[in-house]
């Protein structure tokens, strides 16, 4: 109550300033304020979608960023708790999130370490976002960690011309709650803007006790004339998420769907604050300068501050394991221990715009510095006694650093054809200093990785062709360092093919794209564990997707349209050797596959949206998604896979339009109709253990119909 209080206080004072500085007056602008260097253009020769400020309100009702994607092409999503709040996670044709290259304003999001991106940490950035670029392969140069499989490209610094207040509340089921409030003061004083939103989500999961309490800020202020811009971004996310990245054994799923092993290690009853809880702020200043109608120049500067940890109730741990000694005979104690992680990531980005005529070159780049520290506190044991106080059983701090540079080079020749090249220089030194479960593994790697994309674009009135190939590579993340040094692993290299038609009108906008994407040193599970006991992945020499990517949108009348894509695919791992733990003996057993599909990737893929205006102010959008059956891991082993699944959702709102721009608008949407049983994301483990070969596969299970209400208010 106290937060919404200080926000309403904030957004009155803020009209009342703007109307005394007659706020609508109007002047020349630089548009939009950003690194625009990041994202593809309509005639570069990639495969993209654009997502419109409009696209994503519709879209936005309480669930994290990657639900809002869900229905572009190739994407498949997930969420631990099993309602799109809190953890979730995307795939683009097949590739994970830490081979899918973020930004912000152009600014790299991705952890620099992990190299995962965890959209939680930035609750209901979409409220805030005014577009969303999603580029799939390579694409052209990003700041920040390679693409191997997608982009997101994020903005916020479009400049909002009128003065508006917004408040968006949603309910639903599984105890989700979210409000939103939104403050626009449009320009005042001819050169400013100021704008603010503070968002609170709650949800209690499907899943059991997978609770998520998300609340966030975003406040940006600009400055703009005819030749300069200052544009400032501060903007904060909190989570605190109950654990439930175990998984549902497969056994659970018929009887027990939701059941979460997380805190069950306590006897009595499960750990109530086995939690996730950390917080993320932004700092981000751009400046932009005109220098001529040819000429202009971008730089920010940048800081990113994380703080949080993993709690957890560890039963029966020896002492020894902490670097304790025994407690005279007593060898074990139940521990409450806190996974801590406090991060640095700094650095600036820049580019200078040159465009004139039939050419446009672009020379930019970007340095960061990342600066970690991960440590661990035991701050409960049963035998208290044993555990000096606020003790840290490990400390091992990391490094990175990252500089990149790049020129892009796009020209037209007569009409209709256009070329573009893009080359990118990035150097990338990682230093560990331990793991939590090896600190005395010391790692020091430097990497210089060159990036060249070159491609042609045709274009005649409402056709365009086009035709690109891009080389990417990128670093292993922080656990593959963990094998060991015998086993370091080696960067990842991809060369990807692009071709695709498109015909656009008013009414009409289809297209097809093909890629053909090539792996060589491609980081996979093979199977066993490492001498710390985590899943190793080893570099295997050859692997590759191809597929067809159909999509399009048409207005059939005033009442109807229609929108889809489908992805065709097939993904191969090739000679790769799957290795088993036998404990029995202590050996490894060995299984060869010629040939054999890459996990996590579906061979179909499709989405279909029908919107239906009745009336007006009424609309009616039926959604479909289908995903075929995809692999666990990568010996195509139908024991060990996630089932295909088909789910269907329906919404209805109404919008009531008010004086000038006012409106209120209502909506009411039902998730997964018919109640489809279905599981999107999971992992899998074999081994022998006394004289049997044994399976155990564990799933993260989305819920049956559910329903969601909301409320816009627009003032």
């Amino acid at each position: 109550m106290k937060l919404l209080l200080s926000a309403c206080l904030f957004c009155l004072t803020a009209i009342s300033y703007a109307q005394s500085e007659k706020l609508f007056n109007d002047t020349s602008l630089l548009q939009p304020i950003e690194i625009t260097a990041e994202k593809a253009t309509e005639r570069n020769p990639f495969a993209k979608t654009n997502l419109t400020r409009a696209d994503l309100k519709q879209n936005n009702i309480g669930q994290d960023l990657p639900f809002i994607l869900n229905n572009t092409p190739s994407v498949v999503v997930n969420s631990d708790a099993g309602n799109g709040a809190g953890y979730t996670g995307i795939r683009i044709r097949g590739t994970d999130a830490t081979r899918i290259n973020v930004t912000l304003n152009g600014i790299p999001y991705n952890d620099a370490e992990s190299l995962g991106t965890f959209f939680v940490d930035m609750p209901d950035i979409a409220s805030s976002a005014s577009s969303i670029q999603v580029q799939r392969g390579v694409g052209t140069s990003a700041n920040g960690a390679g693409s191997f499989g997608g982009s997101i490209n994020v903005s916020t610094n479009e400049l909002v011309r009128k003065q508006n207040i917004e408040v968006n509340s949603t309910i639903g089921s599984y105890g989700l709650l979210k409000n939103t409030l939104l403050f626009n003061s449009g320009i005042f004083n001819k050169n400013f803007t100021i704008d603010a939103r503070m968002s609170n989500i709650k949800s209690d999961g499907y899943i059991d006790r997978a609770t998520a309490r998300l609340t966030s800020y975003f406040v940006s202020a600009s400055f703009v004339n005819t030749k300069n811009s200052i544009h400032l971004n501060v903007f904060t996310g909190k989570e605190k998420t109950y654990q439930a990245y175990y998984g549902t054994i497969e056994d659970s799923l018929k009887n027990n769907r939701t059941y979460n092993s997380a805190g069950t290690e306590r006897a009595s009853s499960p750990y109530e604050n086995q939690v996730d809880d950390y917080t993320q702020t932004h700092y981000q200043l751009f400046y932009t300068h005109k220098f001529n109608k040819y000429l202009n120049g971008n730089v920010a500067i940048f800081l990113t501050k994380g703080k949080g940890f993993y709690e957890q109730y560890k039963a029966e741990q020896k002492f020894s394991k902490y670097g304790l000694p025994n407690y005279g005979s007593i060898k074990k104690s139940d521990m409450i221990n806190q996974l801590w992680l406090y991060n640095d990531f700094y650095g600036t980005i820049f580019s200078l715009n040159y465009d004139k005529k039939n050419t446009q070159l672009i020379v930019g780049g970007g340095y960061n510095r990342y600066e970690g520290r991960h440590f661990g506190k035991i701050i409960f044991a049963t035998v208290q006694a044993a555990v000096p106080l606020n003790y840290e059983w490990y400390n091992t701090p990391a490094r990175k650093y990252d500089f990149s540079a790049y020129v892009k080079w796009t020209q037209s020749f007569g009409k209709y054809f256009q070329t573009f090249l893009d080359a990118q220089l990035r150097n990338v030194d990682y230093n560990i200093n331990g793991f939590r479960k090896n600190p005395n593994l010391q790692v020091g790697t430097t990497n210089l990785f060159f990036n060249p994309k070159l491609g042609v674009t045709f274009s005649k009135n409402n056709l365009k062709l086009y035709a690109s190939f891009g080389h990417a590579t990128k670093e292993p993340n922080r656990d593959d360092f963990e094998a060991g040094i015998a086993k370091r692993p080696a960067p990842e290299k991809l060369n990807d093919i692009e071709t695709g038609i498109e015909y656009k009108t008013k009414n009409i906008n289809i297209g097809a794209n093909f890629y053909y994407m090539q792996y060589k040193n491609q980081l996979v599970l093979v199977g066993n564990v490492n001498d710390v006991g985590a899943y190793t992945r080893t570099n295997i020499n050859d692997s590759y997707r191809t597929g067809i990517e159909f999509f399009g949108n048409t207005k059939l009348n005033k009442i109807f349209s229609v929108s889809g894509n489908v992805t065709l695919s097939k993904n191969k791992v090739k000679k790769f050797t799957e290795i088993i733990d036998n404990y029995d003996n202590g050996t490894l057993v060995t299984n060869f596959y010629d040939e054999a599909d890459i996990s996590f990737s579906p061979n179909v893929i499709s989405s279909f949206v029908v919107n239906i205006n009745p009336v007006k102010n009424t609309s009616l959008i039926f959604t479909s998604k289908y995903v075929s059956k995809q692999y666990l891991d990568n010996t195509s082993n139908n024991n060990r896979k996630l089932n295909e699944f088909f789910t269907q959702d329906a919404r209805i709102g109404y919008t009531l339009q008010g004086t000038k721009n006012s409106e209120v608008h209502f909506y009411f949407q039902a998730n997964n109709i018919f109640s489809k049983l279905y599981e999107p994301n999971g992992y899998t483990s074999s081994y022998i253990s006394g004289g049997e070969f044994i399976t155990e596969n564990y799933y993260f299970p989305m819920a049956p119909a559910n329903i969601v209400f909301g409320v816009n208010i627009k003032m």
